[in-house]
């Protein structure tokens, strides 16, 4: 996830003004023509052709980004080889040798662990705790559809697939985890423990976090993931860079299956679950009804989980395309979205290399995941129609 914070998503009492679709509303809808708080933006039949357009426009962004980061590891990056080719053989400026594979591995997963702890959740606990109540809220990832403490789950889960060399059904016999048991079989099991403890803890935060932001529950799962960053910051690479010679082969093989058994089939997941998230918006945007809402909150639930359980391999192509802010910026900038729904100008929510940053972040902070949760769900539930 990329993390930015910008004192416009903060201002959330300033009021947007939403200019009407339609001349067609019902008695007690709001008057389109006044100030709206950003916060407290409604579905209604005089936004909807509005509404709908918008949504169409971010998932469509999202099917064509999880497309472009499938494709850049599986078919050619940057018009040469794919990515996992890149990676697998590691005779290149990139990557020398396997070691410097697992490596990037294992960094990547000290720092989702990190971020989970500090950011994920720290960042909302110390917003709360110094006395930044509605700051607080508003920094919690994943609370229009109160689903926070599995998208932090999912990430400690994406650290599982990584360690373990696992996805879905498929499990490798080389992977990082037998191979440092293979040797070192007090370390795998701290390892181990450590994931577990943190996905346990996280587990155990009420529901939704964004009402236990100040939990004892989430100080604990804060420790716990700080444990498990440790754990593989300190202890992990200190056993990989101690290692000797003689194990090219091993690690060789842990590459190859990491990209073939992790990477690949979860970036094909995303890749899939986005294209059927577009469909299920299209079909929201045709049928405009409470059923299509919930079914398209559900697919945009089942596109989601892929994209966190590969954040613990946030580099690459979805590092140097800039997917990840393209699709899962947070906090949002509501104002600025409630004023893309007035103007629908597709040309907004696009950026290209010449663009200067300022464009770029605008761009990214109205499309993506987010973007559309907010669109589609409403204190946790889909949004209904009017």
């Amino acid at each position: 996830m990329e993390r930015k914070i910008y004192s416009a998503i903060m201002a959330l009492a300033l009021g947007c003004s939403m200019v009407a679709c339609s001349d067609d509303k019902k008695n007690d809808e709001p008057n389109p023509n006044e100030p709206v708080e950003s916060k407290d933006l409604e579905y209604t039949a005089s936004n909807a052709n509005a509404w709908h357009n918008y949504t169409i426009q971010v998932a469509n962004l999202l099917k064509d980004d999880a497309n472009s980061l499938y494709e850049a590891w599986a078919t050619s990056y940057d018009g040469g080889d794919a990515y996992a080719t890149t990676f697998k053989n590691h005779n290149n400026s990139t990557y020398a040798s396997a070691l410097n594979c697992i490596s990037e591995i294992i960094d990547g997963c000290s720092s989702i662990a990190d971020e989970v702890g500090n950011a994920k959740i720290g960042d909302p606990y110390n917003l709360y705790v110094g006395g930044k109540y509605e700051e607080a809220l508003y920094a919690v990832e994943s609370w229009y559809s109160w689903h926070s403490r599995e998208d932090y789950s999912n990430n400690i889960r994406s650290i599982l697939n990584a360690y373990t060399c696992t996805y879905g059904v498929d499990i490798s016999a080389h992977s990082i985890s037998t191979f440092v048991r293979s040797l070192n079989p007090e370390l795998d099991a701290k390892v181990l423990e450590a994931i577990n403890n943190a996905t346990a803890s996280i587990i155990g935060i009420p529901a939704p976090f964004r009402s236990h932001i100040n939990s004892l529950q989430s100080r604990a799962a804060m420790d716990a993931c700080a444990t498990l960053n440790e754990v593989l910051d300190r202890d992990l690479k200190a056993f990989f860079n101690s290692l000797g010679d003689g194990h090219d082969a091993e690690l060789d093989a842990i590459v190859k299956d990491y990209v073939d058994i992790v990477i690949l089939p979860t970036y094909k997941d995303l890749r899939d679950k986005n294209a059927a998230l577009y469909t299920a918006v299209r079909n929201l945007a045709d049928t405009r009804s409470n059923a299509a809402f919930e079914a398209a909150c559900e697919a945009w639930l089942e596109a989601r989980a892929p994209w966190e359980m590969s954040e613990a391999f946030l580099f690459g192509p979805v590092d140097a395309l800039g997917l990840d802010p393209n699709m899962d910026s947070w906090p949002l900038d509501q104002d600025a979205i409630v004023n893309h729904l007035s103007s629908g100008n597709v040309s907004d929510l696009i950026w290209g290399d010449g663009d200067d940053d300022g464009k770029v972040e605008a761009a990214q902070n109205i499309r993506g995941f987010h973007t559309l949760e907010f669109l589609l769900f409403k204190d946790g539930k889909a949004r209904t129609v009017k």
